[in-house]
């Protein structure tokens, strides 16, 4: 790289389906050359001196080996999200490149829709809209009768960052807060939400109204909320996964909500993502499902940018990575 020459940053594409927004490119050519996949693969011998990070915009470009192997000069990837399950975090170890996310920049929003999940489903929106905007559809109160929030008790399984800001929302809601952790919270903390630590899980599925997974995606977490767990929740409790689809076992939930062990479901994830258009989940009356929105708003797309570009300049920089992933 000469002097002056901006360190080449490769991302997916720009705009389209899997591409940055066009609306952060501004801010990401003042730091760095932007070289898209299709600019790389076009002249790989040229480009691929010049890539010294990679930006990952929902899980692209696809990390494997030989895309690794053919980077000599890559120092660091940046993830747009906290979740790095889509990564094999040992393989790009092995090859001296650091890792980040963006915890920061994702919280409120996750959280945000999170509770917007749960009040939707408590009090039924989405049936609600479709009666409204429906001709000629005829119901009774007792068919949209919904369940209270204020008072209830609140589950949150997984109190990080996400799993805090979603304590405090559901405090303003004057909600009892149970959650269960791996490591409990500092007690000022737990004050501060009112928050009450389980340290089974099972406690926390037993006394729940409401369920809230907000777990990365592990090989401990997988299918952390099966069979056995739902059969623990109350049959008028409601589930809301807003962390990965592969945390619940969704036949196990399809049976369950099926057959009235629990009362209803909101998923902000699935697995796979989108799901088939013929499956179950996608025909049953208890469950809302939206497409991934967890950090979906102008502001916190940009904040997951401005966070991405801090962890690449410090690596670059020799400098400590603020959001530096290890592999475990």
């Amino acid at each position: 790289m000469g002097e002056g020459e901006l360190p080449g940053l490769l991302v997916d594409e720009i705009g389209g389906k899997h591409g940055i927004l066009h609306g952060h490119v501004a801010f990401l050519k003042k730091h760095f050359y932007l070289i898209t996949m299709k600019e790389f693969l076009e002249d790989r011998k040229r480009m691929s001196k010049k890539v010294q990070a990679i930006y990952l915009w929902w899980h692209k470009p696809v990390i494997d080996q030989e895309l690794l192997q053919s980077l000599p000069n890559l120092k660091v990837i940046a993830n747009s999200g906290v979740g790095m399950d889509h990564l094999d975090l040992k393989l790009v170890a092995s090859f001296g490149v650091k890792m980040a996310n963006a915890p920061r920049a994702v919280s409120s929003s996750t959280a945000d829709t999170g509770m917007a999940l749960l009040l939707a489903s408590a009090r039924r929106l989405v049936e609600g809209y479709h009666i409204a905007v429906s001709s000629g559809m005829e119901y009774s109160e007792a068919d949209i009768l919904g369940v209270e929030v204020t008072g209830a008790t609140l589950g949150i399984i997984g109190m990080g960052s996400i799993g805090y800001k979603i304590a405090l929302r559901a405090k303003a809601f004057e909600m009892n807060i149970l959650y269960h952790n791996r490591t409990r919270r500092k007690e000022q903390e737990e004050r501060a939400v009112g928050a009450t630590y389980c340290e089974k899980i099972d406690g926390l599925l037993q006394r729940a109204d409401f369920v809230m997974v907000v777990v990365s995606l592990t090989p401990q977490t997988h299918k952390l909320i099966g069979k056995r767990e739902m059969e623990l929740m109350k049959p008028t409790a409601t589930l809301i996964n807003i962390s990965r689809g592969a945390v619940v076992d969704q036949e196990a939930l399809v049976t369950a909500l099926q057959t009235g062990v629990i009362r209803a479901a909101a998923l902000d994830v699935t697995y796979p993502e989108p799901l088939p258009r013929d499956h179950t989940l996608l025909k049953l009356k208890n469950v809302i499902i939206t497409p991934h929105l967890g950090i979906k708003t102008d502001k916190a797309t940009y904040m997951i940018t401005e966070e991405a570009v801090e962890n690449i300049l410090a690596a670059l920089n020799g400098l400590p990575i603020p959001s530096e992933v290890l592999p475990s």
